[in-house]
């Protein structure tokens, strides 16, 4: 194993040092940018984030303006540092050009999140606060940044999705009107008085004062069932009140059917047996009886 003299411990410790009073003070006045430059963005975000309530700026533009402040105040301070570090400053930005063009190429899908994000912003398909229906998930949009959107689902699943595959796809915005159709399917037995259980249906809906009296309630026969008679009765809501609106009178009307002897029907089978020779089981046991007689 090779010693090292002591002429060369000495260089060393001498390069050390050098290198400790030339770079040091650059790496710990980087480290204090960073850090107060960190401390600073946060107050820059807090304070626009004020603003954006102050002046009622639209929730939807307030978040994506936030995250585009928060992500060109971290490219200033990292200019900052490498400019403390004496990195030229045209060297670098032709370095981050450089960069930014690969990254740009490698990050094609991020590109096009970003332009779904402007494009959401600009024709407003959705806002935070809204119930959406798209990619596959129903929730309520709770952020929208420069690249993606959170939705949180009935069940408190918080998906995040692409603003491009947003952009580029079809959404169902279920907040957008103020009102919204109460639609219920239900089937009553054959035989039954349809005039008697539209006037019942009618008389629970019209006892409910959540439920709009224009457009009326309706009740319409759809189809002939193969165990029923079907009908869809619809009338209409504000949005908040949808499903409350249907539970509660999906219920009443169970209710105003067993009162009036309205037969809710279930489905039934008749199932003949036949033994072999074609005979029908029913047959053959009523002649053994009558022989044994």
């Amino acid at each position: 194993m090779m010693e090292l003299d002591l002429d060369t411990v000495s260089e060393i410790r001498k390069k050390a040092v050098e290198f400790l009073f030339e770079f040091g003070p650059k790496i710990l006045g980087a480290l204090l940018i960073f850090i107060i430059g960190r401390i600073v963005i946060g107050f820059l975000i807090k304070t626009i984030d004020k603003l954006f309530v102050k002046y009622n700026i639209d929730a939807s533009l307030s978040s994506f303006l936030k995250s585009f402040a928060r992500a060109i105040l971290y490219v200033l301070l990292f200019i900052t540092i490498a400019s403390n570090l004496g990195v030229e400053l045209t060297s670098f930005i032709a370095i981050l050009g450089a960069a930014g063009l690969a990254i740009g190429l490698a990050l094609q899908g991020s590109l096009s999140n970003f332009a779904g994000g402007v494009l959401i912003l600009i024709f407003k398909p959705f806002r935070v606060g809204d119930t959406i229906e798209a990619q596959g998930t129903l929730g309520s949009v709770e952020t929208i940044d420069i690249l993606y959107t959170k939705v949180r689902n009935f069940d408190n699943r918080v998906v995040t999705i692409p603003n491009g595959a947003l952009a580029n796809n079809s959404i169902i915005n279920l907040s957008e009107k103020p009102t919204r159709r109460v639609e219920m399917s239900i089937g009553v037995a054959y035989g039954t008085d349809l005039k008697k259980t539209r006037q019942i249906i009618l008389d629970i809906l019209k006892k409910d004062e959540r439920i709009h009296a224009d457009p009326a309630p309706v009740v319409l026969f759809t189809s002939f069932g193969d165990s029923s008679l079907d009908l869809s009765v619809r009338c209409w809501a504000d949005a908040g009140d949808l499903w409350p609106v249907y539970w509660d009178n999906m219920e009443a009307l169970k209710e105003a059917f067993e009162a009036n002897d309205i037969e809710i029907p279930f489905p039934q089978r008749d199932v003949n047996h036949y033994y072999p020779e074609g005979i029908p089981a029913a047959k053959v046991k009523g002649d053994s009886e009558g022989s044994q007689e």
